[in-house]
């Protein structure tokens, strides 16, 4: 009996050692730090990288392929690209962005680009997301956009032909879950960097604005006309945007709360993250509702339309004249420049492309 048990124990071993021996397949991820343009590296701080989920050759390709499959939503009708499409800098042209059952949501799409410059890492146009990765997150579960389940969206990547082998290259494994699904995600939104438009090219020299451009910068520039830098930033800060939260006159009464909804301080009524003026060629209409169909009418707001309310943001002048009154002039001028912020290469870089 002890030599039958001896010979299964040495059988077991033999298998165990011969097991050992085959050769696993690895992956270990290649990092793809940011490539940081020379005017971001001169005038403003490093990208926000969070340590858990470093840039990668894998991860972001794998983000780049779930960002553009339908297979986040439910019914496998739409991916995140379809509300942030790449030829209009990541941003929708309906005011109203449909869910998968037609739903209209109440407020327009953001663009994305120069994500992982917004230092204070809050998300969405009332601040509602701590994090890229969280931002990723949300849509898919949202009743009114993806309308989908992350244990059932798990469970069909886990079963999909191809993601887990490039969830195993990009992380080291290949069981998929939602914090992984939207790390990848996170990852291809942080490569998508516009720094290459007309102005930039004029801030290092290989450009020349028109008068009207250069005067348009004044009048941007300029706290007497269209004193737009304080919330904008100016040729210093190639965000374009400060990242904070502005009651901007609107509305005299206030419907949508905005950050008001988030932090329960009724001081944030009204108050939405102020966007990029970049690449305002091609992400109409603007504002947080989509309201304005054209440029032209955003500066007339500015310019005569400011409504005044409880919580308008101190910089915002002579509310009680309705704006700044531009004259034709000036207001066709602060056009030109503002066009000029337009990276036509960033729509057409084939890295941001579903190719």
């Amino acid at each position: 009996m002890k030599k039958w048990i001896l010979h299964i124990a040495c059988v077991f071993i033999f298998i165990c050692s011969s097991c050992s021996n085959e050769s696993v397949e690895t992956y270990v991820a290649t990092p793809s730090p940011l490539q940081i343009p020379q005017l971001f590296e001169d005038n403003i701080l490093n990208p926000v990288i969070p340590i858990d989920n470093p840039q990668t050759i894998e991860g972001i390709a794998l983000g780049k392929k779930l960002f553009f499959d339908p297979i986040l939503s439910a019914d496998n009708s739409q991916a995140c690209a379809d509300c942030h499409a790449p030829e209009n800098a990541f941003s929708d042209t309906d005011r109203f962005s449909d869910g998968i059952d037609g739903i209209r949501g109440n407020r327009n799409s953001m663009p994305l680009f120069n994500l992982a410059w917004n230092y204070d890492e809050k998300f969405f146009w009332d601040g509602s997301s701590f994090s890229l990765e969280h931002q990723a997150f949300v849509p898919v579960s949202d009743p009114i956009e993806m309308k989908s389940s992350w244990t059932e969206l798990e469970t069909e990547l886990q079963q999909h032909p191809e993601y887990p082998n490039l969830f195993q290259q990009a992380f080291s494994t290949s069981k998929i879950d939602s914090t992984l699904v939207t790390k990848a995600i996170a990852q291809f939104e942080r490569t998508l960097i516009s720094s290459n438009s007309k102005f930039d090219k004029f801030l290092l020299g290989k450009a020349t604005l028109t008068p009207q451009e250069l005067n348009g910068f004044n009048v941007f520039m300029d706290e007497a006309k269209g004193d737009c830098f304080h919330c904008h930033g100016s040729d210093k800060n190639p965000l374009w945007t400060d990242n904070i939260f502005h009651n901007n006159g609107l509305d005299t009464v206030i419907t949508d709360l905005g950050l008001g909804e988030v932090t329960g301080d009724p001081a944030d009524n009204g108050k939405f993250k102020s966007p990029s003026l970049r690449n305002l060629a091609f992400t109409a209409p603007y504002m947080h509702d989509g309201r304005f169909a054209t440029l032209d009418e955003v500066i007339n707001h500015y310019s005569e339309g400011l409504q005044n309310s409880p919580t308008i943001d101190p910089l915002i002048k002579k509310v009680t004249q309705g704006g700044v009154k531009l004259s034709s002039q000036d207001k066709a001028d602060l056009k030109a420049f503002l066009l000029s912020l337009s990276d036509f290469d960033f729509i057409s870089n084939p890295n941001f492309l579903n190719q």
